[in-house]
């Protein structure tokens, strides 16, 4: 059984890794830490556990008796959190936050399965991909491997608000959010450095630019992604491409009609699937923001990490009738 520990347990990530651990068969948690809820309920903050579970927040961080830890901080504290505080060596540590997803001076793989799973299975330490990047990189990667696109690659993505945090905003409130569309970030998201770096990595002489265009959509969970780029193959080799790459991932599907959002929500699963309109490739890609793009995706790669079945705890049905 492997004893998980949760920091940053109360907010939307925290609350859907407790509810998956719950349902793993070979997980236990030990401990789930939220300093501003120690000693409330875990029910009475993740309403959705009402009736599963007495598990309470604990102001307590117990790391010698446990095997992981999942770190679900905002962005930047994982980092200032490990100055402040010690791990022991043999506890395993996936980071949901953006804090070691750059290559540099540490030893944190980066956590997409789909490019990186050998790595992953040896890791000590892994970085869990942004949500945007995951739904991105999964529509492009085949094409990128195989180097059958030149130019720049036009991206446009919608996600659910919960994508924000549980933290209330002006652009989240319902008064704000029901009923709109709109655009941020444009050209300038954060994801775009591990989406540049993911793609210098698989297409090292690729010269063409990510633009990248992000939008709120007026739903809770969910990214949709389409993306162009100009491509020389027919279909039917870019199909054969797609096919082959995507052949044994054990949650990414390549499929032959263009998915929608409803069959990836509550799921770790990502659809792909592609178009040819004369020079031009489409690739669109659908997931989960709080599964695939966060913590299902990161009990995968502790299912990887522990050398269990990866599918392990990630049996879910979708949202879709």
């Amino acid at each position: 059984m492997i004893k998980v520990g949760i920091l940053g347990a109360a907010g939307y990530t925290g609350g859907e890794l407790i509810r998956l651990l719950l349902n793993h068969p070979e997980a236990k948690i030990v401990f789930a830490n939220s300093e501003s809820n120690a000693g409330n309920n875990v029910a009475d903050v993740h309403e959705g556990l009402v009736g599963e579970t007495d598990l309470k927040f604990s102001s307590d961080m117990p790391f010698s008796d446990v095997d992981v830890v999942f770190f679900c901080f905002g962005h930047g504290k994982s980092a200032a959190f490990l100055k402040d505080h010690h791990i022991p060596a043999g506890v395993k540590i996936i980071d949901l936050a953006q804090d070691f997803r750059i290559a540099g001076s540490h030893d944190y793989v980066y956590g997409l399965p789909e490019t990186h799973s050998r790595a992953i299975r040896l890791a000590h330490h892994v970085a869990n991909p942004g949500c945007f990047a995951t739904c991105i990189q999964l529509a492009m990667l085949p094409a990128l491997k195989a180097g059958i696109l030149s130019g720049d690659i036009h991206v446009n993505g919608i996600t659910g608000s919960t994508g924000a945090g549980q933290k209330p905003g002006a652009t989240t409130h319902f008064s704000w959010r029901n009923d709109n569309i709109s655009v941020y970030k444009t050209f300038t998201h954060q994801h775009l450095l591990e989406i540049n770096q993911t793609v210098q990595e698989l297409c090292p002489h690729y010269n063409g630019r990510v633009l990248f265009i992000p939008q709120r959509g007026c739903f809770a969970r969910g990214i949709y992604v389409t993306a162009y780029a100009t491509c020389s193959q027919t279909i039917e080799e870019a199909t054969a491409i797609y096919s082959d790459y995507y052949k044994d991932a054990a949650f990414t599907h390549f499929v032959t009609k263009s998915p929608d959002l409803k069959q990836v929500i509550n799921t770790n699963k990502a659809l792909v699937y592609i178009e040819k309109h004369d020079d031009q490739l489409l690739m669109i890609s659908c997931i989960d923001n709080l599964l695939k793009g966060a913590v299902g995706q990161a009990v995968q790669n502790m299912n990887l990490m522990f050398g269990i079945d990866e599918k392990s705890g990630l049996t879910l049905k979708a949202s879709a009738f």
